[in-house]
């Protein structure tokens, strides 16, 4: 049966006038004439019978059914370009995954590992995107998510399961220039020092505290951070006390940039899972996921 689909440069003009909100712009991006553009825009509405932007002669605005029509073109465009772009890099040789990944385990821990993946599998190439909450698998056209959660979230992760990688233990991190002439502070003392937050997880240090009986009434306050790495960072530079996982700061530990300002690790609430759509599984993720437990 013949697809009901309309033409790639229809789609194209479409995704491109709707970002811009103008022809004109649109035009200049896809070296067309203004013209052009309308004219494929208005092909496009005829071919699904419903108006995608309203026209005045103060300009033009998306209709509802267009605003959401142009969300859809463009993830389709942009996995559609993605697989071409990947077909081409590859030219028909080996098979390759997309991941999300949140970005500071990619960064830290994933990437440096990945050549070890390359001399025993130099035919699959890894992609990374950034994912830091749950999506559809069907609206991304990723094969896999690594992702740090508590059991509640992933149970929660409609259309997938997951596979346990790792639980994740937090400790306390400073820059040695805060301790002074201290090797360690207790809690007591530490609830009064400075505390650097983990936007995404706000009740942290209170959590901390908590499970050492102490009474921290700034546990809260302080400066956030979106990522853990930006996170490593302030802590290096002296700008108070972190709360991370250790796995993320092997780094920092070992040269010294950051040394443990309470021994008094905690198993934290979130552990790390590689996270799929209940889909069959794609030989290479197969693969990847042989490798990725290993590690």
């Amino acid at each position: 049966m013949r697809r009901k689909l309309p033409s790639t440069q229809a789609l194209n003009c479409f995704e491109a006038a709707a970002r811009h909100r103008s022809f004109t712009r649109a035009a200049q991006e896809l070296a067309l004439t203004q013209g052009a553009v309308s004219r494929q825009v208005a092909a496009l509405e005829d071919f699904v019978g419903v108006a995608l932007f309203k026209r005045s002669q103060h300009g033009m605005t998306l209709t509802p059914a267009g605003e959401n029509y142009a969300r859809q073109v463009s993830r389709q465009l942009d996995s559609l370009e993605r697989d071409t772009l990947d077909l081409m890099g590859h030219q028909g040789q080996g098979d390759s995954l997309t991941l999300a990944a949140v970005p500071t385990l990619a960064a830290r821990w994933l990437i440096p590992r990945l050549p070890g993946l390359a001399r025993e599998q130099p035919q699959l190439q890894i992609h990374i995107e950034t994912r830091t909450r749950p999506f559809l698998f069907s609206d991304t056209g990723i094969d896999a998510a690594l992702y740090a959660g508590t059991p509640e979230q992933i149970r929660q992760w409609a259309g997938t399961h997951a596979t346990l990688l790792f639980p994740e233990d937090v400790l306390p991190v400073c820059s040695p220039a805060l301790l002074a002439d201290m090797d360690e502070v207790s809690p007591e003392i530490l609830a009064g020092m400075p505390l650097l937050q983990q936007a995404t997880r706000p009740e942290a240090w209170r959590h901390w505290f908590d499970v050492q009986g102490v009474y921290a009434p700034r546990a809260m306050a302080g400066p956030r951070y979106e990522l853990f790495s930006m996170q490593a960072a302030a802590a290096s530079c002296g700008l108070g006390v972190a709360l991370m996982p250790t796995l993320l700061i092997q780094a920092e530990l070992a040269s010294g940039a950051l040394v443990v300002a309470c021994p008094r690790p905690l198993r934290g609430q979130r552990a790390y899972y590689l996270v799929q759509p209940d889909l069959p599984e794609r030989a290479a993720l197969t693969c990847f996921k042989e490798w990725l437990l290993r590690q």
